[in-house]
């Protein structure tokens, strides 16, 4: 006897559910970090049930990395279009950046910081799994400085012959160390050292 299959029980997934509970929990990791934010608390945000967390993410952890992923990607546009222009100087595209970011700082008031900055100091040292996300994209950062750096460098805008590579590591480090002074004194005066430190003194 022929009988049809069993209809599975329960709501269907709705479309997006995925990438909301994603951009969902990329706004409160960067409000409120990463171990305030609960599951809980991140599906009620999203109005996703749940269980339906547990259907596309294993764990926080997991989801986490996944987080640190979309921010990274949602950030490539705007280094793109500020570093990747070949119509512009390499040193005024990089300058171009950091006063972009700046003035978004400034906007919100110096809260939040850079959630891959924010995530490292508090997840790095007791996750593996999202320590070697956060590596990954922090260098796909800096490989883009570097690659302003050594274009200026290639046509004689900066007579620093430290290796490009390394020119860009430290001004991500500089930056994300400014980031933190910001939050703290809630002033754009770290920012504003950071870049007449940097190209006042370094990329010269």
């Amino acid at each position: 006897m022929h009988t049809s299959p069993a209809k599975s029980r329960g709501p269907k997934p709705k479309p997006g559910t995925r990438e909301s509970l994603i951009q969902t929990g990329m706004r409160m990791m960067h409000a409120e970090g990463y171990t305030a934010s609960g599951i809980q608390s991140i599906v009620e945000a999203a109005e996703i049930p749940k269980g339906s967390f547990y259907n596309h993410f294993a764990s926080k952890e997991a989801f986490g990395a996944e987080v640190t992923d979309a921010y990274f990607d949602r950030g490539l546009g705007k280094l793109r279009d500020f570093l990747c222009d070949p119509t512009i100087a390499p040193l005024k595209r990089l300058e171009a950046y950091f006063d972009d970011r700046i003035e978004a700082f400034r906007a919100a008031e110096y809260a939040r910081g850079c959630l891959l900055g924010n995530l490292t100091a508090e997840v790095a040292d007791h996750s593996t799994l999202i320590r070697g996300h956060l590596a990954e994209h922090l260098g796909g950062w800096s490989k883009f400085f570097e690659d302003c750096i050594a274009e200026a460098q290639k046509h004689g805008k900066i007579h620093n012959r430290l290796p490009a590579a390394l020119l860009g590591r430290f001004v991500l480090n500089s930056w994300e160390g400014a980031l933190l002074r910001m939050r703290a004194e809630k002033s754009d005066a770290p920012l504003l050292e950071f870049k007449k430190v940097i190209f006042g003194v370094l990329l010269v």
